[in-house]
């Protein structure tokens, strides 16, 4: 049996309308071959005919299984189809497409679909501005004065717990397909938390719980981005200065590196939309750099 021991993480930067399907030859695994590790597709499809020992997710494409997955299915912007042969033992989540079952697949988990989720919500305004050209000077200067804030956070988070951020980044740098995965997951719950508050929960009590969902996943998300920046930077500095650089000096980098591709168009709202995944991943999982368990048992 071939074994698939670690898949890359296939970027593919082009921007889909959300009813088109993902466009470019899609990323399969093939009958009778075994991957050990995540798969991720970006901005294509994904196939699975043989076995997935972990979770499978795909951003702008859609999941069709026909072998078995042990771990999640996950799709932002697209669906997922089971054929009768599909086994997957965890949960099926599918933002932005359906979840389509054939006769004999089998879910050991939960199966969640809600396909009119907006893509603006999946990239987590990372998008465009509506309606200005990127070259536009109120689409530069903002660009700017953001990346000015993401100077002054790092600057902020390193002097008050810098240690703490190293060890998110160093959960970045060891496993970045399991921490997109994680941030993809974690992303999925805080929205379908956000969506049960708002149509179930009653004015009184909905409302702080849906603004603490977002005050959450906003400290998410600035917590893994500086990170993110950190991870980065320390790579691109050991790389091409051949040494390792102090650690806001990495961070630095990190920031300027990805702040040059925020003026990309559409490239810079993959990079920036997969950085972001990638760490609220690695914060839920280092549970913001402590390495301690989220619940301890009584």
């Amino acid at each position: 049996m071939k074994a698939v021991h670690a898949l890359p993480l296939i970027l593919v930067f082009i921007p889909l309308p959300p009813a088109a399907a993902a466009e470019g030859p899609a990323l399969i695994l093939g009958e009778g071959s075994v991957a050990r590790r995540q798969l991720v597709a970006v901005g294509r499809d994904l196939e699975v005919r043989g076995e997935a020992r972990s979770d499978v997710a795909a951003f702008d494409g859609s999941v069709l299984v026909t072998g078995s997955v042990a771990g999640d299915v996950i799709v932002l912007g697209g669906g997922v189809e089971l054929a009768g042969t599909a086994r997957v033992a965890g949960d099926v989540f599918a933002l932005g497409g359906a979840v389509e079952t054939a006769p004999g697949a089998v879910i050991g988990g939960r199966a969640v679909s809600y396909p009119t989720a907006s893509a603006a919500w999946l990239t987590l305004l990372e998008g465009p501005a509506i309606g200005l050209s990127a070259a536009s000077p109120l689409v530069v200067g903002g660009k700017l004065a953001l990346l000015a804030a993401w100077l002054a956070l790092v600057m902020v988070f390193f002097a008050a717990s810098g240690r703490h951020v190293l060890s998110t980044s160093a959960g970045i740098a060891a496993e970045p397909l399991r921490s997109f995965v994680t941030g993809v997951v974690g992303v999925i719950a805080l929205l379908l938390t956000a969506l049960l508050f708002s149509a179930f929960a009653a004015a009184l009590v909905g409302a702080p719980l849906l603004a603490l969902a977002v005050v959450l996943a906003l400290v998410l998300k600035l917590w893994g981005m500086v990170a993110v920046f950190h991870a980065a930077g320390d790579w691109l500095a050991r790389r091409f200065l051949l040494r390792p650089p102090r650690a806001l000096t990495a961070a630095t980098i990190g920031l300027l590196a990805l702040g040059a591709l925020k003026f990309v168009p559409y490239l810079g709202v993959w990079v920036w939309s997969a950085a972001t995944f990638i760490g609220v991943g690695a914060t839920l999982t280092t549970k913001f750099g402590s390495r301690e368990p989220w619940f301890r048992p009584f």
